[in-house]
């Protein structure tokens, strides 16, 4: 607001101005400065998730020959032969055991990691992995303990640290991710195998990776964790 402006508006009492009229203009002006700040606020941090880099250290406390990547990799073998530490500089990802996809999952976000156990990695293998893309939505999931989404059946839409608490259920069959990501572990508190869920209809539980059923406890896999 220029000081020209404020001498206009002052001076111009005399043509029918007044400071109320004045006060909601410069009021109605800021709103509309804060709300542009914001937008750009949340362009820059979607544009940050979606430049993200991750690097892999065949060595422990990031030694030894490295790798970046920018985007997924189906099969890191011709770039790494282990990997005992992880730097992630931006975005979140999921690493795989196996390549293609497959094998034990990681979900691993920005920051730094010394050794697999940091990313509860049960060796120190990492074949693949994608990075997922951000997302600030709501969430909602359907879980049945029968496959092709039959038997009992509960709605969620928060984390749950301890499924069986909520649901009487420890083995779940099929879900329903009908919004947001979501990561299901093998045991509750967060702990043990993880396995990532996109939005869709998993109506068996080899559908997200798992042979075995058991899920002890989920939380919604946020862009900020």
């Amino acid at each position: 607001m220029s000081l020209r402006f404020l001498l206009a508006a002052r001076g111009g009492q005399r043509s029918g101005w007044s400071w109320q009229g004045f006060s909601v203009l410069l009021k109605d002006t800021l709103a509309d400065w804060v709300l542009a700040t914001v937008a750009i606020c949340l362009q820059i941090l979607e544009d940050i998730d979606k430049s993200g880099k991750i690097i892999f250290y065949e060595g422990r406390n990031f030694q030894g020959r490295h790798w970046e990547c920018s985007s997924e990799c189906m099969d890191t073998f011709k770039h790494f032969n282990c990997c005992n530490s992880i730097r992630v500089s931006g975005g979140h990802w999921v690493a795989y055991e196996k390549p293609h996809y497959m094998g034990y999952q990681y979900i691993i976000g920005p920051g730094e990691y010394p050794d697999y156990h940091c990313w509860m990695g049960f060796n120190n293998c990492v074949r693949s992995c994608q990075m997922y893309p951000p997302y600030r939505g709501s969430y909602k999931m359907r879980i049945f303990n029968r496959p092709d989404m039959m038997g009992h059946t509960m709605e969620f839409m928060e984390d749950c640290p301890n499924l069986y608490e909520r649901f009487r259920y420890r083995d779940i069959y099929s879900c329903n991710i009908m919004e947001g990501f979501w990561i299901f572990y093998e045991h509750p508190n967060y702990r043990g195998r993880q396995y990532f869920l996109r939005p869709g209809e998993y109506r068996a539980c080899g559908d997200w990776g798992c042979h075995n059923p058991m899920v002890g406890s989920f939380r919604r896999m946020r862009t900020v964790m």
